[in-house]
């Protein structure tokens, strides 16, 4: 008994020693592809450097033939030809789409990091030495996992802001940095492209702003003592319909905010990220955020007529896969049944039913 016993351990531990080779690998792979891909960046980022010196030397070039012609009227009408025979509107073109192609890889580059650091936490987290997470699989969850739990959902929470911060507002201000040095170059020779490419960029941030203040009302809780829960999710509402450009309904029965606070804490969280998808994924026509009060239970709804997905494949973002797995962690928190609906080109439904004991949980 105790050879079958020893062998069985060691079958197990020869498994895990597997899984954390695989992780291993992946990150070794990983970094091997940030080097390259960091080489690559540097390659662009002397071409971008190179075009920008370029146009800097051919504005020098121009001001020395003005003054020694005396006038600007002295010189041949039409775009002047550098020296390898390109226009000074081509090679501001190039430089202008070069530094927003920077700007992208900066992102990646991001990402690619946070990939890494990912699979390092994940090669500790299969450490054998570590049995704080070991529990009777059939018994209640001990006080230990229940707040394991909350840790892993808020850190897969801090993840996703991380990863949307990276891809949008960091993103849009690296481009308008290069977008204001575009336009400086632009207004001593074409005042009325210089304009257009300041409505473009005020058009941007505009929108980026909107964006930011989304993610403001992600990570500001405080929300729920300014506004109580109802006024928080028609707050949250708004900001997304106003970077969506759709009108958002929203329907709370009363009482809503007598929930105990980590209750009302998930009810908003789950509500924002269903919101971000519709935002990110849906194209919808229009959206409805309903809670009522149900047979004893808090049923809450974000409904949309978008682009839906099949639910038997999945839905084909992994950021919105993300997104669900965060909703339904969250729910699972205090307790609550979450489900997602959706058909292609028929929309999409995502409920979670919180049953009254859970109101009662303080």
């Amino acid at each position: 008994m105790a050879t079958e016993v020893n062998a069985g351990d060691a079958r197990l531990g020869a498994l895990l020693d597997e899984a954390q080779a695989a992780v291993s690998t992946s990150a070794n792979a990983l970094r091997d592809v940030r080097r390259r891909y960091r080489a690559a960046h540097v390659a662009e980022v002397g071409r971008w450097q190179a075009l920008r010196a370029e146009l800097t030397a051919d504005g020098a070039a121009d001001a020395a033939a003005e003054a020694a012609a005396g006038t600007a009227a002295a010189r041949p009408a039409g775009p002047k030809p550098s020296r390898n025979g390109r226009t000074r509107a081509t090679k501001t073109r190039d430089e202008a789409f070069a530094a927003k192609e920077v700007g992208t890889e900066r992102s990646t580059l991001a990402r690619l990091e946070l990939a890494i650091k990912s699979l390092e936490n994940a090669w500790l987290f299969l450490d054998p030495s570590d049995d704080t997470l070991v529990r009777d699989p059939s018994g209640p969850a001990s006080a230990a996992d229940a707040q394991m739990r909350i840790v892993e959902a808020q850190e897969a929470e801090r993840n996703r802001l991380a990863r949307e911060i990276h891809d949008g507002p960091a993103q849009a201000l690296s481009n308008a940095i290069f977008q204001v040095e575009v336009v400086e170059r632009l207004l001593d020779r074409d005042e009325r492209l210089a304009r257009r490419e300041l409505k473009g960029l005020r058009d941007t941030l505009t929108r980026e702003l909107r964006a930011v203040r989304a993610y403001l009302s992600q990570l500001r809780p405080p929300l729920l003592a300014d506004l109580g829960l109802a006024g928080a999710i028609r707050e949250a509402a708004d900001q997304i319909a106003s970077v969506l450009g759709v009108p958002i309904t929203v329907d709370v029965d009363d009482g809503l905010d007598a929930l105990p606070e980590p209750v009302e804490i998930v009810i908003l969280r789950v509500i924002q990220e269903a919101l971000q998808n519709v935002r990110k994924h849906a194209a919808p026509h229009t959206v409805r955020v309903k809670v009522t009060h149900e047979a004893g239970a808090w049923v809450i709804e974000v409904r949309d007529d978008g682009r839906g997905f099949d639910t038997e494949k999945g839905p084909e973002s992994g950021r919105r896969s993300f997104g669900l797995q965060f909703m339904r962690e969250r729910a699972s928190l205090i307790g609550a049944r979450f489900e997602v609906r959706s058909r292609p080109d028929l929309g999409t439904v995502v409920r979670m039913v919180i049953p009254t004991l859970a109101e009662e949980t303080r």
